[in-house]
């Protein structure tokens, strides 16, 4: 965000690179960073299971209205409820079997009591009524909310984004990762002329007086900031990709201006779809297919409504993120936003702090779609041209129950840390089933970081955990440190953590073999004096010579 402020000059990060949360470094949380951050006793002995999200949108005054149907299944004793909804939004009512109910306000975070006994495995529903004003987002994504824009036409288009900072800033819900809601409809009410697109599939147009309500439904899990609305004059094509578990529909929802570029340029869509099903298993959403949407801003990984903004350019805004010039065979936007499907989306942290997951594995994903279609080595040159962006300023974890992730490093050094794992595998089908199965083990589930590593460790076969422990949680990288003397290399890994053994693959005099460093220095015979010797690119680390 901010901080990168020579890159948001040159235009070149990638749309949820950072999010709401990275505005300020924070040292210090407050109350309302816990209330929104944690499993509070007021979110934890209910499990919530169906929303019904009910609104109007006024683009010209900027103003919404609604309700949120919060229909939960009772796991523990309890009779408050909390329900997260950010100012200058405010909850006008909670009814329950007709019943108004009482609100405790603390902050953004508003506690319903409910006045009928809450019976454990009982499912109880609770309308929770709004209105206001919300917040305007003055750079989306990175600072999200409402984007309320016009198209060339003086049409209205508008558009919520809410990474980080939270889907409570637009609409009323339990508004924490690890709660995702079962299924969900989504009945927006715009003024006619106008379109409304949202997640999963369309159900049924209304057309009342002045306005016409578009009624979508989502049968998957979905993160609360996966969902959202999509206002403009929009047109409509599709097609229908042979997947791997069936016919897939692929809509796509654009400017009427735009539609002929749009036809041509989002043939990237299929291909990302047959690249991401092949190394992550199938798109985990057929039931409510898969959209594009543009949108007035960069794009974001809107579950099966994925967004865009990227200018029908390739690369990032017509940029190469890894000055390789493989990140402009492809949109960025495109490629990114829709591989978060199986790593934000599929598989969704429980907790902010452990983001990495999301964005080290996409942003990885976008250096196994050139592997798909141009090769190993043009993968390779690709991500490692990411490394220039890494700062190794703080850990890829951030710190739990407080609402923040960690560094945003956790893209590109995620990313590499990822492609050297890889090389650790050293069998690609291998290290291919390994993303398989973590999209089959964790399908549809909220995860945290030792689930994650866990799996891998197991499938691999590998002692990774000060592996782990080294590219999450600290900041310096393993640095290599040897030296040739005498006939002889010594070698040694530095300022790593406790128990650090990670093997590294070296080319000595042309000939490729596996070196076996730890924390002390070890020596082995050389058969010429001064030898050649060539660290391995794909291992991201220092390399020290003496």
């Amino acid at each position: 965000m901010p901080r990168f402020s020579f890159i948001f000059a040159l235009l070149i990060i990638p749309f949820s690179l950072f999010s709401q949360g990275l505005l300020q470094d924070k040292t210090t949380f407050t109350r309302q960073d816990t209330l929104r951050g944690s499993i509070t006793p007021q979110r934890a002995w209910w499990d919530v299971t169906y929303y019904h999200l009910d609104i109007s949108v006024n683009p010209d005054t900027k103003f919404i209205k609604g309700k949120n149907t919060v229909s939960y299944t009772v796991i523990k004793p309890s009779n408050e409820l909390q329900i997260d909804l950010q100012a200058p939004l405010k909850i006008t009512a909670a009814i329950q079997n007709g019943k108004p109910l009482a609100i405790r306000h603390d902050g953004h975070a508003h506690f319903i009591t409910l006045a009928e006994n809450q019976k454990i495995g009982n499912v109880y529903s609770v309308d929770v009524y709004y209105e206001g004003h919300p917040k305007e987002a003055k750079n989306a994504p990175w600072d999200g909310g409402f984007s309320w824009k016009k198209d060339a036409n003086g049409n209205h288009f508008v558009a919520t984004s809410c990474q980080g900072l939270g889907a409570s800033i637009w609409w009323p819900n339990k508004d924490h990762m690890y709660d995702e809601v079962d299924s969900m409809d989504i009945s927006v009410t715009v003024p006619k002329g106008l379109m409304n697109i949202s997640n999963g599939r369309l159900q049924s147009i209304i057309q009342n007086k002045t306005t016409t309500t578009y009624n979508w439904t989502v049968k998957n899990p979905i993160n609360n900031y996966g969902v959202n609305v999509n206002i403009g004059d929009y047109v409509h094509f599709s097609e229908v990709y042979p997947g791997e578990n069936g016919p897939l529909d692929m809509d796509y929802y654009v400017l009427r201006d735009n539609l002929q570029k749009a036809k041509i340029h989002f043939k990237d869509a299929p291909r990302m779809m047959q690249a991401f099903e092949h190394w992550f298993g199938p798109y985990p959403f057929y039931e409510d297919g898969f959209k594009l949407v543009e949108v007035p801003y960069l794009g974001m990984e809107h579950q099966s409504s994925v967004t865009y903004g990227n200018q029908y350019k390739k690369g990032y805004l017509g940029n190469d993120l890894s000055g390789t010039g493989w990140g402009l065979k492809f949109d960025f936007i495109i490629i990114h936003e829709a591989g978060h499907e199986w790593f934000a989306n599929n598989i969704t942290n429980k907790d902010i702090a452990d983001m990495w997951i999301h964005e080290g594995f996409t942003a990885y994903s976008e250096n196994l779609f050139v592997d798909y279609y141009y090769g190993k080595e043009a993968a390779a040159d690709y991500v490692i041209g990411t490394r220039k962006r890494i700062r190794n300023d703080k850990p890829l974890i951030g710190p739990y129950n407080v609402n923040k992730e960690g560094s945003s490093d956790m893209y590109y050094k995620g990313a590499n840390m990822l492609h050297t794992l890889r090389q650790l595998v050293q069998n690609d089908e291998k290290w291919r089933q390994i993303l398989r199965g973590m999209n089959t083990e964790f399908y549809h589930k909220t995860v945290t970081t030792q689930q994650i590593e866990n799996y891998i460790i197991a499938q691999s076969g590998l002692d990774l955990a000060a592996f782990f422990d080294q590219y999450l949680r600290e900041t310096n990288i393993p640095t290599l440190e040897y030296s040739i003397s005498n006939g002889r290399l010594k070698y040694r890994w530095h300022e790593v953590v406790s128990g650090f053994k990670m093997p590294i693959l070296v080319t000595l005099n042309g000939t490729e073999q596996w070196l076996y460093p730890n924390t002390t220095w070890q020596t082995m015979a050389l058969p010429t004096p001064n030898p050649s010797l060539t660290i391995n690119r794909n291992f991201y680390i220092n390399v020290k010579p003496q």
